[in-house]
């Protein structure tokens, strides 16, 4: 009736049931990820792209090759035509793009412009080219037609091709008469990690230039370097580490940091931590397992090898740790501790200095060799642990068994032996 309903209800008290139903203020991605406020909104530029060389100094490990670069500019000697070789990650890419900056930026109002644009990989001049997915005679075509048109801006119109060893036999062969005389304005830089795949007719055509793999002291000190830049605290032991593990490419070397800093919780990058992320056991466990076989303890030396296979690590892994160890063990006794081929920490160097004391350095080579024949044996064997730990027992007796040199020698010497004469029974005569 009106006049008895009001305008306005009076507002119902929340009961428990809904204040308990009722939803969450948190994002879905704060229910996903505790802590989350936020961060990952912005694009996130991985370290290798975002600390890429810009100037012939800063390509690590390739000093004579930037400053003969850098030489052939400057005294006008440039040829038509370079061949980058070289693994992974050390630099042939970026040595390239710093290459063709330097001769098309040069004396230019718009310098700037064009040095950015070749470092991004997106100038008109400067092509890139995936040899990969580009690899057919109907490319090698188009890329002849293209190179008779004028740079549109530049001194050069420059091609870049990765991974040249991947064009076909007559892709090489449609190239061959354009890179022996091209046009005034081009210039190729072909870049390649298998060289021997690239016809010899193609490299006769080149400057050959090949890459050096980065020595780890050096990745690990432009990590330490990345590593102040980004305000990221680490351990010296696990910066060298992780520059051991890259095997020379600086890339890889950056990209395992990443990981590495991605799933630090503390903001610090640790051994414990490169250990947890590639599923590899302490460095403390194997060099406990090598010094107990340096003591010549069977028992321990079994007990410790348990340990490190039950913590995860597989019969391979295991052997290929072992066989490092003994590796750096061995450099330490010949090289000494202080020398440049120990590639450790400080602490790692004294730990190894002492280990060392406890092998002759020919035992070592010894060990690192029985390491290599169990573990290409454990692969074909069906009985890989019985083998392991058969090896363990041998690494732990090794002053017990006969060098190899003494069981060929006895062998050889057995062998020339002169044969004793048995005595010969005459017929007998005749009755």
């Amino acid at each position: 009736m009106p006049g008895l309903i009001p305008d306005v209800l009076p507002a119902a008290a929340p009961s428990a049931s809904s204040a308990s139903s009722a939803p969450s203020t948190n994002s879905p991605m704060q229910e996903l990820i505790p802590g989350f406020e936020g961060q990952a909104t912005k694009a996130y530029t991985v370290l290798a792209r975002r600390y890429r060389s810009r100037t012939f100094a800063e390509v690590v490990g390739q000093d004579t090759i930037g400053r003969t670069l850098q030489n052939a500019i400057a005294t006008g000697r440039t040829a038509h035509a370079y061949l980058f070789c070289g693994t992974r990650g050390v630099g042939k890419t970026s040595m390239a793009r710093i290459f063709a900056r330097a001769l098309n930026a040069r004396g230019q109002t718009q310098a700037t412009e064009i040095g950015e644009a070749i470092m991004r990989g997106d100038d008109m001049d400067v092509v890139e080219i995936d040899g990969a997915s580009n690899r057919g005679i109907d490319d090698a075509r188009d890329l002849i037609a293209g190179a008779g048109i004028a740079p549109a801006r530049s001194a050069y119109k420059i091609y870049i091709i990765d991974e040249v060893h991947m064009l076909t036999t007559p892709a090489f062969n449609a190239l061959l008469k354009t890179m022996e005389e091209p046009p005034p304005h081009v210039k190729f830089i072909l870049c390649t990690t298998e060289a021997h795949k690239v016809p010899a007719t193609i490299q006769s055509r080149c400057q050959r230039f090949d890459f050096r793999n980065i020595s780890a002291a050096k990745i690990a000190g432009h990590l330490q370097d990345v590593l102040r830049k980004e305000s990221i605290a680490a351990d010296d032991a696990a910066v060298m580490q992780v520059a051991r593990l890259a095997n020379g490419s600086m890339r890889d070397g950056l990209s395992l940091l990443d990981r590495l800093v991605a799933a630090s919780t503390d903001g610090r990058v640790t051994t414990a931590l490169l250990a947890d992320v590639l599923g590899m056991p302490d460095d403390s466990v194997v060099a406990g397992l090598v010094a107990a076989i340096g003591a010549g303890d069977a028992r321990v030396s079994l007990e410790r090898a348990a340990a490190l296979l039950e913590g995860g690590t597989s019969i391979d892994q295991a052997l290929e740790l072992m066989a490092e160890r003994f590796r750096i063990v061995m450099l330490a006794a010949v090289c000494g501790a202080d020398s440049e081929l120990l590639e450790v920490a400080d602490e790692a160097r004294a730990e190894a200095a002492r280990d060392a004391k406890a092998f002759e350095p020919a035992t070592l080579a010894h060990l690192i060799a029985v390491c290599d024949a169990v573990l290409r044996s454990a692969k074909q064997s069906g009985a890989p642990r019985t083998l392991f730990d058969a090896a363990v027992v041998r690494m732990a007796l090794a002053a017990r068994f006969a060098p190899v040199a003494e069981v060929g020698a006895g062998t050889s010497a057995r062998a020339q032996a002169p044969v004793p004469e048995l005595p010969v029974k005459k017929p007998l005569r005749p009755m």
